[in-house]
């Protein structure tokens, strides 16, 4: 956590927590928005209308922030600035069609397991983009993550884990890849400049909105309209669930940008990376699913690595007391007067 404010501070941890319940509150509704253990709805639109949602959000509060404080509410205007906003958008549905050619190659739990590369990757180009020197501390804790993460996902009964073809670590490689420039790539034009959160976002949004529109109606010509045009009937399939899915895909968004701004990837990286521990124990509780050892040592592991990656080096080499340093000089006094 990069804040130096103790209230800052203190936000970004409640932003991170909140986030973590939104992102495991998101695979919880998703599994539950299943039919007969099938989604009959296109999930491409329920990207749609969380950027949608989230681009209405950034709007509305932009336009509250400059009835209350015009004067101080920065908004850099210039195509060269704004343009910027395009990447991410860019990246975010590469990274979509990439996971679904990564799925053709393993199977779900070598997709889980690998998708774990992205901590690492998020690391890597947080130092190489950013210039963001990490301690050794901090990338042993980043390493424990991985391992964490990792660890809690590997199935006793499956053989078959990291079996995969070479195309299969290769596209898993590029996904995590895309995950972590993504990442590190919105922090740096989010902390560019002073503009106004809600105004980035609204940039960001539109963008995302724009890309969605054009991915969507673009599967549909490739698909020959086989089922219609979406456009028609963006709702279909929808149920209670599926909305709380939007609704939690919203929230996280908006979360992460907060995050970005604010805070660091990093963060982001602990934040979605417990969010899925949390995830596998509600699921156990809720659906009946067995508890395995892997799990509760991932969830220890992963818990040291947060410990470690924000503990101070005076934390982990703690100096010598005063009674240690006054025995010590006796003891040293002692050999001098001997000789």
């Amino acid at each position: 956590m990069t804040a130096s404010n103790p209230s800052l501070k203190t936000s970004t941890l409640v932003v991170a927590g909140v986030l973590t319940l939104v992102t495991s509150s998101q695979g919880i509704f998703t599994t539950a928005s299943k039919v007969d253990g099938k989604y009959e709805y296109n999930f491409g639109t329920i990207v749609l209308l969380a950027e949608m949602f989230k681009l209405f959000f950034s709007l509305y509060n932009l336009r509250k922030e400059l009835q209350l404080k015009p004067e101080s509410t920065q908004m850099t205007k210039d195509w060269k600035t704004v343009s910027l906003f395009l990447v991410p958008s860019a990246i975010y549905l590469a990274q979509n069609n990439v996971q679904f050619l990564f799925l053709k190659y393993v199977d779900p739990s070598s997709y889980q397991v690998l998708g774990n590369l992205k901590i690492a990757s998020t690391g890597i180009l947080f130092r190489l983009f950013l210039k963001r020197k990490l301690s050794t501390l901090k990338w042993v804790a980043l390493l424990l993550l991985l391992i964490g993460a990792t660890t809690s996902q590997l199935d006793t009964c499956g053989s078959k884990v990291l079996s995969a073809p070479i195309q299969g670590y290769l596209f898993g490689l590029l996904s995590a890849s895309l995950s972590g420039f993504a990442a590190v790539y919105t922090e740096y034009i989010m902390k560019k400049n002073n503009d106004s959160l809600y105004w980035q976002n609204a940039q960001l949004y539109f963008f995302g909105v724009c890309f969605n529109l054009i991915n969507l109606t673009y599967q549909d010509i490739h698909a020959g309209f086989h089922n219609g045009f979406w456009l028609m009937t963006p709702f279909h399939g929808y149920n209670k669930w599926t909305y709380l899915v939007v609704c939690t895909l919203s929230s996280s968004g908006l979360l992460v940008s907060w995050i970005m701004k604010y805070a660091d990837s990093i963060v982001k990286v602990y934040a979605t990376s417990m969010a899925m521990l949390v995830t596998m124990v509600v699921s156990i509780l809720l659906f009946g699913q067995t508890p395995t050892l892997q799990l509760f040592l991932g969830i220890l592991t992963a818990t040291a690595s947060l410990q470690m990656y924000y503990m101070s080096q005076d934390d982990l080499f703690m100096p010598p007391s005063k009674d240690q340093m006054a025995l010590t000089g006796v003891i040293v006094d002692s050999s001098k007067a001997e000789k």
